[in-house]
């Protein structure tokens, strides 16, 4: 039998196995490949400029029968990358990320929200610029189970929310650049050994 013929094999044994484990608290990984930060604002009023954090980093615990969890993601805020490298600088800058006082941002979870068996939502603390401000993200994705690319057991989340960018002091080029932020975030973490 080769490679391939076993991998979905090595799979179901897997999954059988995590269905049972997954009775008590569980702690995950997230995988910095996958997992992107990303964000939008009005620009003038005409359109929508956007831009993604290339790395990241943190910790998921969940109990799927208990319906709780907790998250922890830190974020470079010098990864910063909207596809216009003058642009990138400037958000880097004193201004706005100041990333030479503040070269992270964070989100820690307060609360998991969880509707029919379904994480709905997670309410948590956004800290950005030495500021703590309380922003809530609706899920609109989550998946687990077993990845039969990595034979991992694995959690995949897309979640989305707002902030002001004034909250953390971020007050530079109002009105042309608009206060509102539009944070999303694409989460896969695998299950810790």
């Amino acid at each position: 039998m080769n490679l391939l013929q076993r991998r979905p094999i090595l799979a179901f044994i897997l999954a059988a196995h995590s269905i049972h484990a997954w009775a008590d608290e569980q702690s995950f990984t997230i995988d910095q490949s996958n997992t992107v930060p990303s964000f939008e604002v009005s620009h003038l009023g005409f359109s929508t400029q956007s831009g993604r954090f290339n790395q990241t980093s943190g910790v998921v615990v969940m109990d799927e029968q208990k319906k709780t969890g907790k998250v922890n993601i830190t974020i470079d805020a010098n990864s910063i990358n909207t596809g216009i490298k003058q642009l990138d600088q400037v958000l880097r800058d004193v201004d706005f990320l100041d990333t030479a006082r503040y070269p992270t941002l964070s989100f820690r979870s307060s609360q998991f929200k969880f509707n029919r068996g379904q994480l709905v939502g997670v309410d948590g603390t956004l800290t950005m610029r030495g500021v703590d401000t309380p922003i809530s993200l609706k899920v609109t994705h989550y998946k687990c189970g077993i990845d039969f690319a990595s034979s991992k057991f694995v959690c995949d989340v897309d979640a989305e929310g707002s902030f002001k960018r004034t909250a953390h002091g971020m007050i530079a080029f109002l009105p042309m650049a608009g206060d509102d932020v539009k944070l999303r975030i694409k989460v896969k973490a695998a299950r810790d050994q």
